[in-house]
């Protein structure tokens, strides 16, 4: 893909970008195209671009974006991702998957709603804001990583960091992930739940089920051990969260005969937590109820992958209600503000700043047939738009 935008396209149109972008098959971990795309067309709005690239042993290189326009505070910073997750089978699509072909009024392709459909309707609203706000005080930059649907090590994490090292610093941040579940104005994410997963085993000793006294099933050991996780709630939620939740995900003995008692039980599961805890304080609950089930009876091991991804909250002010009322302006709609959902680069960038999700409906992200309404790219970014002057004017005022 030329680092050049193609002849004739308009960069402040969302559906013009959305298309280039989503015709660069920028598959995780590879750029695609994409950030040379944005390099050019962000250059060509005035903005200093540079494009960082990050490594870690055993993880692949990956490409990223920086951009800024202005020299001055507030900065708001606008972040994105253009990687995408595999096709899958391309046979069971009806549409090109990077075709970017729009039929019906809904724009086909991979990553058209996860997420360069909201990554290009926030730049498009960027470039035509400042094309008419010239002397606009503040600054606008993007972060942008190819790293978002991968290991996330050397993307978002890295970016801020390397930014934060050169003396770049965000007022505020606006994260184009696909929010609203069925309609636009649905909702907005104002926080994110972490993720902790555990791995247990169950030892014990493989033998004839004819002979148990000469055994030992561990299933036994592993079913008392699953109850007492889920025996009793983690909590009982917070204002803006959810419960926390444990989820057995895998259960396996690795047996094929129907006589024999099996060695070993294994088990994964994963707990989706609020704010109410971190990784330690909830790896350090989860132990404390296996060894009160388990007490002399039980022969077991846990290990808990490391995570990144800890529960955080931007609290409702004036950041949130800005966002929201450009929301509501837009769809008639008052957004709800939530933190349901999985994962995502806000983690990271909560370290450094506030930041609010908004997006454009998510329906089919990651789906064969990912599609994304034109007519919400075209809204998208007329509240990008509004934020922009609202949190600029106020800015001025």
């Amino acid at each position: 893909m030329s680092s050049s935008a193609p002849e004739g396209f308009d960069p402040a149109d969302p559906v013009a970008l959305t298309r280039a972008l989503v015709r660069c098959p920028s598959v995780t971990p590879y750029e695609g195209g994409a950030l040379a795309l944005l390099e050019s067309v962000l250059r060509e709005a005035g903005y200093a671009v540079e494009r960082p690239v990050f490594s870690a042993p055993g993880t692949p290189d990956v490409e990223n974006l920086y951009a800024r326009i202005g020299t001055q505070g507030p900065v708001l910073a606008i972040a994105g991702h253009t990687d995408v997750v595999p096709v899958g089978d391309a046979a069971a699509w009806t549409r090109e998957p990077f075709g970017a072909e729009i039929v019906d009024g809904l724009l086909y392709g991979r990553g058209a709603c996860d997420m360069k459909g909201g990554l290009a309707a926030m730049i498009a609203a960027a470039i035509r804001f400042r094309g008419e706000n010239p002397d606009a005080p503040g600054s606008i930059a993007f972060l942008v990583t190819g790293d978002e649907e991968g290991p996330a090590v050397n993307g978002t994490v890295k970016l801020l960091e390397w930014a934060h090292a050169r003396g770049e610093r965000f007022d505020h941040c606006l994260l184009g992930e696909p929010t609203n579940p069925a309609t636009m104005g649905d909702m907005i994410k104002i926080g994110r739940r972490g993720s902790l997963t555990g791995k247990l085993t169950v030892h014990g000793r493989q033998g004839h089920v004819g002979y148990p006294h000469l055994a030992e099933n561990p299933i036994r050991g592993m079913v008392r051990l699953l109850a007492a996780l889920d025996a009793a709630p983690l909590d009982a939620g917070t204002a803006h969260f959810d419960p926390s939740n444990l989820e057995v995900t895998t259960l396996d003995v690795g047996n094929s005969a129907t006589n024999v008692v099996p060695a070993q039980a294994r088990a994964v599961f994963n707990i989706r937590f609020n704010d109410l805890w971190t990784p330690d304080t909830l790896a350090a609950e989860i132990e404390g109820r296996l060894r009160a089930a388990a007490g002399n009876a039980v022969r077991y091991e846990l290990a808990f992958e490391p995570t990144n991804a800890v529960a955080f909250l931007t609290e409702p002010g004036p950041f949130v209600e800005m966002v929201a009322d450009a929301v509501e302006a837009q769809t008639a709609r008052r957004p709800a503000l939530s933190t349901t959902g999985g994962t995502s680069d806000a983690r990271f960038i909560r370290r450094y700043c506030p930041v609010v999700e908004y997006g454009v409906v998510g329906q089919t992200m990651h789906q064969v047939d990912e599609r994304v309404a034109v007519a919400d790219l075209i809204a998208l970014e007329t509240i990008t738009h509004r934020v922009l002057r609202a949190y600029f004017g106020a800015a001025s005022s």
